[in-house]
């Protein structure tokens, strides 16, 4: 099996190219920094490419598992956007032949209610909170009809640059705050089921289909903040502010990290405590049944290292 991996130089990404490594596939990693430790795509040869910026010469492939992509929701909207949907234009382009594997997110779902086992024709849908989640959604529009789309929440785990440090940033003496009551459910996927589904919708039964892909059951959210803090030795416990109170505080953060050209998006914003305050769950049959997919159970065992 001969493939391609965008956005290798990333948490995903790298994960990506080291299990297909494993499985004895021929990679070629791509990624818009200069270089990356070997170790961290599995020795898998490496080729610097922004997506934006035209194709280097590439290798033929039997499928693109694409992963670039910018997984933020702060920043300015045209180049969130650019980079979520011109950058996936171009990697299906480059590759006219292959079968494309596209990651998305869960938040393509409806933002502004709770998303309850939702099942993949439920998105997306007409409006979006911010640049993120419009744009990803424009990028599952953009893909080839031979498209296999994925759609992970909250991905979490080894290398992770995102999740991890945003709930520990959030925890202050011995209180961790959050939104909402703490009995909401919430799928989450680490990212050894990520890169399993990814791998599976490269070689597997199906050539095209949008799967949603999340650990084997939803968590309450109080449970999950507690077991993440018992990993990382904190003494802290979660603390919750009501949805009513956090969005007017995210909003007024969000202005003044605006105003003062702050390129890093405050702890808390109206995205994040919209999202996380009710449930978010993702009903995985589709995946299960036509993918094979088989998932773990959410686990933050190791959680001190990452």
């Amino acid at each position: 099996m001969r493939v391609a991996v965008t956005g290798a130089s990333g948490f995903v990404g790298g994960a990506v190219c080291r299990a297909a490594v494993d499985a004895g596939w021929t990679v070629t990693a791509f990624g818009r920094r200069p270089s990356v430790e070997p170790a961290h795509v599995g020795g898998a040869p490496y080729v610097s490419w922004d997506l934006l910026r035209g194709a280097p010469e590439t290798p033929a492939v039997d499928a693109v598992i694409h992963c670039a992509g910018s997984v933020t929701d702060w920043g300015p909207a045209r180049e969130i956007w650019s980079a979520n949907v011109n950058g996936t234009r171009a990697a299906a382009a480059t590759f006219p032949g292959a079968r494309f594997v596209h990651v998305s997110t869960a938040s393509v779902y409806d933002p502004f209610r709770p998303t309850v086992m939702a099942t993949e024709e439920t998105a997306p849908v007409a409006r979006y909170v911010n640049a993120y989640g419009a744009s990803k959604a424009a990028a599952e529009r953009a893909v080839p009809a031979r498209a296999v789309v994925l759609r992970p929440h909250a991905v979490y785990g080894r290398g992770d640059t995102t999740l991890l440090p945003r709930v520990l940033g959030a925890v202050r003496g011995r209180r961790l705050v959050a939104v909402g009551d703490g009995r909401q459910r919430v799928s989450l996927t680490s990212v050894d089921n990520l890169v399993r589904a990814c791998l599976l919708a490269a070689a597997g039964p199906v050539e095209r289909g949008v799967f949603n892909v999340t650990d084997a059951e939803p968590v309450v959210l109080d449970d999950a903040l507690r077991a993440i803090l018992r990993e990382r030795g904190l003494d802290a416990e979660p603390f919750y502010l009501p949805r009513a109170l956090a969005e007017p505080v995210a909003a007024a953060a969000e202005t003044a990290f605006r105003l003062l050209g702050r390129a890093r998006p405050p702890r808390l914003t109206r995205y994040a405590a919209g999202h996380l305050a009710v449930e978010r769950t993702l009903d995985i049959t589709a995946a299960r049944d036509r993918l094979g997919y088989r998932p773990a159970p959410t686990s933050f065992a190791g959680a001190a290292h990452w």
